[in-house]
C-alpha cells in the first residue's frame, strides 16, 4: 500500500546545495510528483528579458509572472549566469511571489508532491509532512555549479561563479519577503562532503523516522 500518496515534502536551501537532485530522487522513490519551483522564477526572469525589460522592475516582473504558462518551465535557456541573475531579481518582488504561490500550492494539493526551492517549508507549505533544508559551503556549491556549466559547454570562471553564489545567498537572505531560512521544524542536511548517494541516504533515513515508515511502507 502506498502510504505516501498525498505527502508534501518541502526541500529548501541555497543555490547548488544539491536540493534539486535530492528532491528528484525522493520523488521517484516515493512515487510523488516533483516540482522545481526555482524554474518558475527562472521562467519569469527569462520572460522579462525576452521583452527587453529589467527583471528588477516590479511592474514588468509581476506582469510576466501573471502571464507565465506551464510549458515555459521546459525552456532550454533557464540555466546560466544571466538566468540566475534574472531569477534572483524577480524573486525579490513581492507581487511575483504572490502570483506564483497559487501555482505551487495547486501542484502539491492535487496528488502530494516533492517541491524544492527557497521558501517551500516556510511559506508555500508551512504544514508540509516533511521539511528538509539542504546546505553546503559556498566553495563546494561554486565548484558544483562551475562543473555543471562546463558540462553544458558554458564558459565560466570558477571565481566568478563563487562570487555570484555568494551574492545570490546575500540577496536571498536579505529580501523582505520570504527570506531564505530553514523552517523551525526543518531537518538540516549539510552536503559539503556528501556525494549524491550519501545525501539521498541521509534524507531517506530522516523521512523514515519522521514520517513513521517501516521498510515495507517505502515505495521504490
Amino acid at each position: 500500500m502506498n502510504h505516501v500518496a498525498h505527502w508534501i515534502i518541502a526541500i529548501d536551501g541555497p543555490a547548488a546545495a544539491g536540493k534539486g537532485t535530492l528532491a528528484r530522487r525522493l520523488a521517484e522513490h516515493f512515487g510523488l510528483p516533483y516540482l522545481d519551483t526555482g524554474l518558475l522564477y527562472r521562467a519569469v526572469g527569462r520572460r522579462v528579458l525576452d521583452r527587453g525589460e529589467n527583471p528588477s522592475d516590479a511592474h514588468a516582473a509581476e506582469a510576466a509572472a501573471r502571464d507565465l504558462r506551464p510549458e515555459e518551465l521546459h525552456r532550454s535557456d533557464l540555466r546560466g549566469p544571466e538566468a540566475d541573475a534574472a531569477s534572483a531579481a524577480v524573486a525579490s518582488v513581492p507581487g511575483v511571489r504572490a502570483a506564483l504561490l497559487g501555482f505551487q500550492r495547486d501542484f502539491g494539493a492535487a496528488k502530494g508532491a516533492v517541491l524544492d526551492g527557497r521558501d517551500i517549508g516556510t511559506v508555500v507549505f508551512p504544514n508540509a509532512d516533511l521539511k528538509l533544508f539542504i546546505i553546503a559551503s559556498p566553495e563546494a556549491r561554486a565548484q558544483r555549479r562551475w562543473l555543471e556549466l562546463q558540462d553544458r559547454g558554458v564558459a565560466a570562471d570558477l571565481a566568478d561563479v563563487e562570487r555570484e553564489i555568494r551574492a545570490r545567498d546575500q540577496q536571498d537572505a536579505a529580501r523582505a519577503i520570504a527570506p531564505l531560512r530553514p523552517a523551525d521544524d526543518a531537518q538540516v542536511i549539510d552536503t559539503t562532503t556528501l556525494g549524491q548517494d550519501a545525501a539521498f541516504a541521509a534524507a531517506l533515513a530522516i523521512a523514515t523516522a519522521r514520517l513513521g515508515l517501516a521498510n515495507s511502507d517505502q515505495v521504490n
